[in-house]
């Protein structure tokens, strides 16, 4: 072939069509390389596979973008549907180059970051996509090798739709741009023709229900420029790989320092979880994940003078930082995240325990909740868990307490460690002989002496006393006692 028709035939693949242009842009979305660029660092993309199905008509590089690049200095392999090429949709060629991109992260032990918008698998081509040894599937089998060994990374602008849908559901974080972005097994028209439902696509699969309802997804992105910088902020937390350590930067510490006025001892009175942080935390360090999801536990990453850490942290202001069944999927996922990448993990407890009733019970409460536990104790990176007010029940395990491989349990003055809070544990106790006195203020006094006993037995000076706790701080010693631990565990051995 003359170098004249190759010439042709590049040029073809890297000029988009302009009414399909016109098309994306009417609907504010960025273009599958520039996408790219905005991504990467300036001049570090390599393009495989530019030309694949270059003798088929409309299909330049067969609707996906792929190659190495760099973030921010990190290698990283970037998978990128081009929406303007059927609507980003899957064919033969298109599932080889994904396999093989994979592959590339394994082989090079990189970061693979999906920049997804495709309508699915084309389905004129389902023999050749689908079923085999390199169909669809060997997307996902790869998927699932490269999870704990590289940071997998997934950006998405438009439909993932059907099989596609799990590419996001495989990657260690999701940021869906909002109302553009949507995933579904089947579409509002499948789901009509097949159960009957009358839905739309942003009620059964847009972002908003994904990162709030189902937590399929992790953090809503205003558009695609916004997506792309929070994939770069995540990726800024993370080594290339499980077999190195993370990034360490320059310390920033907080502009204020925590008080005790900041975390009222009154344990019915909600405080701001996020303040509180944010007082610990270098300057703006901390990139919280699934905001939207189970709020009532709070996930993210932060940076400890300069050294990357996740913080698991309750929620008072969010009923009452009581453990659901979604808070401790939530949490669990992000611990063993963490765990993968050798991020030391930060515990803020301020729990009452998990959630009872019939509801919950039918939800699986106690299997999710063993799920966290699990996690928790699974993880072998340094471990400090601080009991800022309170840890009952079982909510204390979860929270990463002593008898969890924690290399450091820290407690403030006022915190309260027990089996449950003490207006549950004098009921539980007295409730007959409570019931059986008559006169309401002698009642209330029993009650109150009883409550007495009680805060007196389970006092953090006793637990202290006891090893419970390894040390109690005041709140403006907190940020500077958790740092110094980190750095002492940074060494420990990592067995399980």
């Amino acid at each position: 072939m003359s170098n004249e028709k190759i010439v042709e035939a590049v040029g073809r693949a890297l000029t988009p069509d302009e009414n399909q242009l016109a098309k994306i842009r009417g609907q504010h979305k960025l273009t599958a390389r520039e996408r790219i660029d905005l991504l990467l660092d300036e001049g570090s993309f390599v393009e495989d596979a530019l030309l694949a199905n270059a003798m088929a008509q409309r299909l330049p590089a067969d609707g996906v973008v792929t190659g190495r690049g760099a973030v921010d200095g990190t290698p990283v392999v970037v998978v990128a549907n081009d929406p303007m090429v059927k609507a980003g949709s899957w064919g033969a060629r298109t599932v080889e180059k994904m396999i093989r991109a994979t592959e590339t992260a394994l082989n090079e032990n990189v970061p693979i970051i999906w920049l997804v918008d495709s309508a699915g698998a084309r389905i004129t081509d389902q023999v050749q996509l689908f079923p085999g040894r390199r169909g669809a599937g060997r997307i996902f089998y790869n998927q699932i090798r490269l999870s704990g060994r590289v940071p997998q990374i997934c950006c998405l602008f438009g439909p993932s739709a059907a099989g596609g849908a799990y590419i996001p559901s495989f990657c260690d974080v999701v940021f869906m741009v909002d109302g553009n972005a949507s995933m579904y097994l089947g579409s509002p028209r499948m789901a009509e023709m097949v159960v009957g439902e009358i839905t739309t696509l942003e009620d059964m699969g847009g972002a908003r229900m994904h990162t709030s309802v189902s937590g399929c997804a992790d953090n809503l992105a205003a558009d695609d420029e916004d997506a792309l910088d929070q994939a770069r902020a995540y990726l800024s937390y993370f080594p290339r790989s499980w077999e190195q350590q993370p990034p360490r930067y320059e310390a920033e510490p907080p502009t204020d320092v925590l008080t005790a006025g900041d975390i009222p001892e009154d344990e019915s009175v909600p405080f701001d979880m996020h303040d509180v942080i944010d007082k610990l935390a270098d300057v703006e360090s901390f990139f919280e994940v699934k905001p939207a999801f189970a709020k009532e536990v709070i996930v993210g990453l932060a940076r400890l003078d300069g050294q990357p850490v996740g913080i698991v942290a309750n929620n008072s202001a969010h009923l009452g930082g009581v453990l659901f069944v979604d808070s401790a999927d939530k949490a669990a996922r992000f611990i063993w995240c963490c765990d993968a990448f050798n991020i030391p993990l930060v515990f803020l407890a301020d729990v009452p325990g998990f959630m009872i009733g019939t509801v919950v019970e039918k939800a699986g409460i106690i299997r999710h909740g063993a799920k966290m536990i699990t996690a928790v104790a699974e993880a072998t990176v340094p471990k400090v868990s601080v009991i800022l007010r309170k840890a009952y029940g079982a909510g204390l395990y979860a929270m990463s307490g002593p008898a969890f491989g924690t290399d450091a349990t820290i407690a403030l003055s006022t915190a309260k460690i027990a089996v449950m809070g003490p207006e549950a544990a004098v009921n539980a106790v007295f409730a007959n002989k409570i019931a059986a006195i008559d006169d309401v203020d002698e009642r209330e006094r029993f009650v109150a002496e009883q409550r007495e006993i009680f805060e007196t037995d389970v006092d953090i000076l006793r637990l202290a006393s006891e090893l419970v706790i390894d040390a109690i701080v005041q709140p403006e010693q907190l940020r500077g006692e958790i740092v110094r631990r980190l750095d002492h565990a940074q060494h420990k051995e990592r067995e399980f």
